[in-house]
């Protein structure tokens, strides 16, 4: 890629999408299109960068006329594909169609006007959970299509599959240069903290960000807090009665009784066990490798598979990230856990021996991504970079 060329970001106001055009904007590219469906650029990107360095376009990816017409007309050099419909566990459960639906559709389409109007290269983002429930640890590669899916998440994992292998399908019919990356679980600035469709470290930053503002009885905080991400049309201009109600549904709740004054107020009951383990990556260092991969590697050198794994290859149990959460936001009160709810699969690890063997490495540690994360959510701009 040199700095002028036309690269076209799909899904530009997204956590990922987002973390690839700042880092693009860092490196001096300009000449960047970005799409969204629903969420206003304008609410993510500053007001100073020029039309000539960085436009969007509103863009129903599903729609293969819709997308066609977009490529035909900007006939973008450079393809990262990053749109999707995403959400945690509760959401992949809920809304299965439309998860298997979404994601096919915008993955076909997509890749299709690329190899039609002659894009470069694309970069297809995928996911961990790709991968087969008991799968053997650390996830390599040639694990993919070895066994059974997660149940909870098999309809997303399936669009994501076939992602993968239109790609490589395209690049053996037609001469095309798409590459996939499969990154681990992801979190960082411009995440999805609703409540009902988040993942569990965005989900677990907004739990104890609220259960501290009710420990600490800071219904101004909360409020503003509740004006910013409605929960189920509850906002902070609703009644104190109808905050407490909707909070105590996600296992926020407040206790009034049976206290001493060494006892905080409130709990926060969690889903599982807390003893599956969990690999995270910060998004801005996923930006890192997708823009690393776009310059280096051709389609060529992939694996039969057709895509490589991306993470930081350590891992570490649920419980452990919620107490290391806990501690950063500052929440003094208890955690339950309610053993009644599915934990996803016992562990989910991925092997980056190929990207490391590349040249490239995972830099932000953990607890610092978190409190960067936690630092952007309570709307510290300096954070998003």
């Amino acid at each position: 890629m040199n700095k002028n060329s036309k690269i076209f970001v799909a899904g530009a106001t997204g956590l990922v999408g987002g973390a690839i055009v700042r880092k693009l904007l860092d490196e001096g590219f300009t000449n960047i299109i970005g799409s969204y469906h629903s969420k206003d650029p304008s609410s993510i990107y500053p007001s100073h960068l020029t039309p000539h360095t960085l436009r969007f376009t509103k863009i129903d990816l599903t729609r293969q006329k819709d997308t066609e017409e977009f490529f035909e007309k900007e006939r973008p050099e450079y393809v990262f594909l990053a749109a999707a419909k995403v959400g945690g566990i509760l959401a992949n459960n809920t809304y299965k169609a439309d998860f298997i639906y979404e994601n096919i559709m915008i993955a076909a389409n997509v890749i299709h006007a690329s190899y039609k109007y002659g894009v470069k290269k694309l970069l297809n983002l995928g996911s961990s959970c790709i991968y087969p429930k008991f799968a053997p640890q650390p996830m390599k590669e040639e694990y993919l299509l070895t066994g059974l899916l997660e149940p909870t998440n098999e309809p997303y994992a399936i669009a994501k599959i076939a992602a993968i292998k239109l790609c490589r399908y395209y690049n053996e019919q037609y001469g095309t240069n798409f590459i996939s990356v499969m990154p681990t679980n992801l979190y960082g600035p411009n995440d999805n903290f609703d409540l009902y469709t988040s993942h569990v470290l965005p989900a677990l930053i907004r739990k104890f960000h609220l259960a501290k503002c009710l420990e600490e009885d800071n219904w101004e905080v909360l409020r503003k807090d509740l004006n910013r991400y409605p929960v189920e049309g509850v906002t902070g201009k609703s009644s104190k009665e109808e905050i407490l109600n909707i909070l105590a549904k996600y296992g926020i709740t407040v206790h009034t009784s049976h206290l001493t004054n060494h006892e905080s107020r409130v709990t926060v009951t969690l889903w599982g066990s807390g003893e599956p383990y969990r690999e995270f990556l910060y998004v801005d260092d996923l930006a890192d490798a997708c823009i690393f991969l776009m310059k280096t590697l051709h389609a060529s050198r992939l694996t039969p598979h057709g895509f490589l794994n991306i993470g930081t290859g350590k891992d570490l149990k649920i419980k452990e990230l919620t107490e290391l959460i806990k501690e950063i936001v500052g929440f003094k009160g208890k955690i339950e856990w309610d053993t009644s709810k599915p934990d996803g699969a016992p562990k989910k690890l991925l092997d980056v021996s190929r990207i490391n063997a590349l040249g490239w490495r995972s830099k932000t540690r953990l607890e610092e991504g978190i409190k960067r994360t936690y630092r952007w959510y309570l709307g510290d701009n300096q954070s998003k970079k």
